[in-house]
């Protein structure tokens, strides 16, 4: 496998309900696509649509810190949501914009190996990534396919777990030894006094972390962000849709590495 050959998109389930934002995904794509030759690997998640299910179905949504705990009913509504619904809407996305797109779970090829999360609550089938099948991935990209990716994972006794789309994108990338990883947000990056921050190094976001610059939803992101780089992907960022096949963003960096978008176009 070929090191920084691949990029990670990852794309929240909120968004994926607006018509305009999946047009506008798929635009992207084909910029990136026609800027590096890179087919795109995304990795999505279910959002909203999740709740909305359980709603309908009578299912009661509980967190706990933050995470969402998934019974048995709870985890089928997911999987329709993410590999069924949500995943189609990308994928349709991608082909009306003259794309080859398929879309997956993390269970078809056994693309994504889980076991349950450690959690001092019992958070039911939440799992977290314990291993990357790259080869059905390398080998779809290879025909020309943009691989769509639900985060549902198959666990070693053949359970099917729900898993954070954050840690699947992560988790995918370092395996993929991607070159980049974006995490497409609804703001244009870390903000700090209204600012946007272009990069940030591990220890400066983690001390953003610290005085409570970086909160609330954009931490489990820029978490993911900085995992990541730990883990060998040179470049991570969190940007916005209208910036995505552009230089914006806020940009991860591993300590050494130049202040740039690999591949992309500055403005």
């Amino acid at each position: 496998m070929k090191k920084n050959t691949h990029h990670i998109i990852k794309v929240g389930g909120n968004e994926l309900a607006d018509p305009e934002f999946l047009q506008g995904l798929a635009r992207n794509v084909a910029q990136i696509l026609a800027q590096n030759g890179r087919l795109p690997i995304i990795v999505h998640g279910g959002g909203q649509a999740i709740a909305r299910l359980q709603t309908s179905l009578g299912l009661e949504t509980r967190k706990v810190d933050g995470l969402r705990v998934t019974d048995a009913a709870s985890l089928e509504a997911a999987e329709m949501v993410l590999s069924g619904h949500s995943n189609k809407l990308i994928v349709k996305a991608l082909l009306a914009e003259g794309l080859d797109a398929l879309g997956l779970s993390g269970v078809d090829g056994r693309i994504l190996y889980a076991h349950k999360k450690q959690h001092p609550a019992d958070l039911g089938y939440v799992g977290e990534i314990t291993a990357v099948n790259t080869a059905p991935i390398q080998q779809l990209t290879d025909l020309g396919y943009i691989v769509v990716l639900s985060p549902i994972s198959l666990g070693a006794d053949g359970t099917t777990y729900n898993v954070n789309a954050d840690e699947a994108a992560t988790a995918v990338a370092a395996a993929l030894r991607a070159g980049q990883l974006d995490f497409v947000s609804n703001v244009p990056g870390v903000l700090q006094d209204g600012r946007l921050l272009p990069s940030l190094s591990i220890t400066a976001a983690e001390q953003l972390i610290t005085d409570g610059v970086i909160t609330d939803g954009m931490i489990p992101k820029v978490r993911a962000a900085l995992t990541a780089v730990a883990r060998g992907v040179p470049q991570a960022r969190i940007v916005n849709l209208d910036k995505l096949a552009k230089n914006g963003g806020t940009i991860f960096l591993v300590p050494g590495t130049s202040q740039t978008n690999p591949g992309l176009p500055t403005t």
